[in-house]
């Protein structure tokens, strides 16, 4: 394993733990935090630009990409709700009131928001509740609509497949991974990790495989992180037009089969819940996971294998140093941004920089 090419540039703190983290378009990362409040940091500086206030306990920010410059629209699932915020404003700190939109998409006022995604193209908003449900608003329409097959428990993620218009994938805490047409309402294919084989080296764990945590490539393939430690891997998805695998040419999948369970591998990868993960822009090869204690790996995806597969490998490994327990992970430029806990229970952000020993990420 490599040494790790990044040092710890600086701590930030906040009063209330950190939940989640996005980058923006322009120089700049999103923090949300428990206290219903969300924060700008410009990269350079590290100095909060603008705030939002007075929201419910905030649980994912997902930014709208524009190609002008400035901070454009965002989107932030606080309790129940997602609000849609115009950024580029005079305004220093916003308030609920201030949200341009305001969609209820839990059933009731417990049924929380965990995760929104965009689609490549700005028009699909999904969503994914405490429930279980998985939804999809279209933004053209402002129509919401929610999937007939849902999660048996609490469903934490959900993403969009690329270049499948109308496909996203879920992952619950039933650890189940489900493949969605959201246009027809089906389910297209499913995957119970927990059906899925342990490593070798794999320790005992007390957890169940709750899926608490992923991560799409560009190129289709997943990542999805586990309460008892583990990634799986669903690399059926791959877009492997022209590209050479082993002696053969793979021919262009006429659909995403990411959840094939002789395409994915599992991988023992961290001791405790991996609750974070992020893929990084430069595709495939490179994704960062966290353990919630905050042992922060970056994995390489390679291959193939001998039997004509992929496999996963650490590049290295850091522990973070004020960040106790990790609850979200994003990278942006020269930086990795972890954010979660004190050891005190306060808000806590590591920005990690990537020094002279570099290798690409």
């Amino acid at each position: 394993m490599e040494e790790t090419p990044y040092t710890c540039r600086q701590t930030l703190k906040t009063p209330a733990p950190i939940s989640c983290l996005a980058k923006g378009s322009s120089d700049h990362f999103f923090a949300g935090s428990d206290d219903g409040s969300v924060r700008v940091y410009n990269q350079e500086t590290l100095r909060v630009v603008k705030a939002i206030r007075g929201l419910g306990e905030v649980s994912s920010v997902v930014c709208m990409s524009h190609n002008a410059g400035g901070l454009g629209d965002i989107w932030v699932a606080s309790n129940c709700h997602a609000l849609r915020f115009t950024m580029d404003t005079e305004k220093m700190i916003l308030a609920k009131a201030d949200a341009t939109l305001m969609l209820e998409l839990g059933a009731d006022d417990d049924d929380m928001v965990n995760e929104l995604s965009l689609n490549q193209k700005n028009s699909q908003l999904a969503f994914c509740l405490d429930s279980g449900t998985v939804g999809v608003v279209d933004l053209s329409t402002k129509q919401i609509s929610r999937l007939k097959t849902s999660h048996d428990n609490i469903c934490g993620t959900v993403k969009f497949i690329p270049d499948r218009p109308s496909e996203l994938v879920s992952g619950g805490y039933d650890s189940r991974l489900l493949h969605h047409d959201f246009h027809q309402r089906t389910v297209l294919s499913r995957f119970d990790i927990g059906t899925s084989p342990l490593p070798e080296s794999s320790g005992v764990s007390m957890s169940p495989p709750f899926i608490l945590s992923s991560a799409m490539s560009p190129s289709g393939i997943l990542a999805t992180g586990t309460a008892d430690g583990r990634v799986w891997i669903g690399t059926g998805g791959e877009k492997m037009s022209g590209v050479s695998s082993g002696t053969s040419m793979k021919k262009k999948r006429r659909k995403w089969e990411g959840l094939k369970q002789d395409e994915g591998f599992t991988a023992d990868v961290g001791h405790g819940p991996i609750t974070a993960l992020y893929g990084h822009s430069s595709g495939l090869a490179h994704f960062s996971q966290s353990t919630l204690m905050g042992k922060v790996t970056l994995h390489e995806i390679g291959g193939p294998t001998a039997d004509g597969k992929l496999d996963i490998f650490p590049k290295w490994t850091k522990a973070t140093i004020n960040v106790n327990k990790v609850n979200a992970i994003v990278a942006t430029g020269g930086l990795i941004i972890i954010g979660g806990l004190s050891e005190k229970g306060g808000g806590m952000i590591e920005v990690w920089e990537k020094g002279l020993k570099s290798g690409d990420v």
